[in-house]
């Protein structure tokens, strides 16, 4: 969400630009800009969605895979190191979870969500 509020910023000035140079069409300054916009956002949006520099966790209400528990449950997708994505999803409440980052730590996978 916030990718798109900074986005104003990158394209208000191409807008601006435009107007100097004689296209006053809003229409057309706006199919311009947003089409500029789009081949930065791009490759920013690679970056962040396939770059293993993040961590991704999906959660969602249900029962722990491990202990049944019925709660938020989260799994660890993909970190530095550590890729799931493929795999058959577990959930884990938080003190499960807590206890699978806790392991994945001591293998020197870098965690830094899910704990206390």
């Amino acid at each position: 969400m916030a990718r798109w509020q900074l986005s104003t910023f990158t394209l208000a000035p191409v807008i601006s630009l435009l107007a100097i140079y004689g296209i006053t069409n809003s229409w057309i300054a706006a199919f311009i800009g947003n089409l500029i916009g789009s081949l930065i956002f791009f490759w920013v949006d690679r970056y962040i969605f396939k770059s293993d520099h993040f961590e991704v966790w999906q959660t969602k209400e249900g029962r722990c895979d491990v202990c049944g528990k019925q709660d938020v449950v989260w799994r660890l997708v993909r970190a530095p190191g550590y890729n799931r994505m493929a795999d058959k999803p577990v959930f884990l409440c938080m003190e499960h979870s807590q206890q699978k980052t806790d392991e994945l730590r001591k293998k020197g996978i870098q965690v830094k969500g899910r704990t206390k």
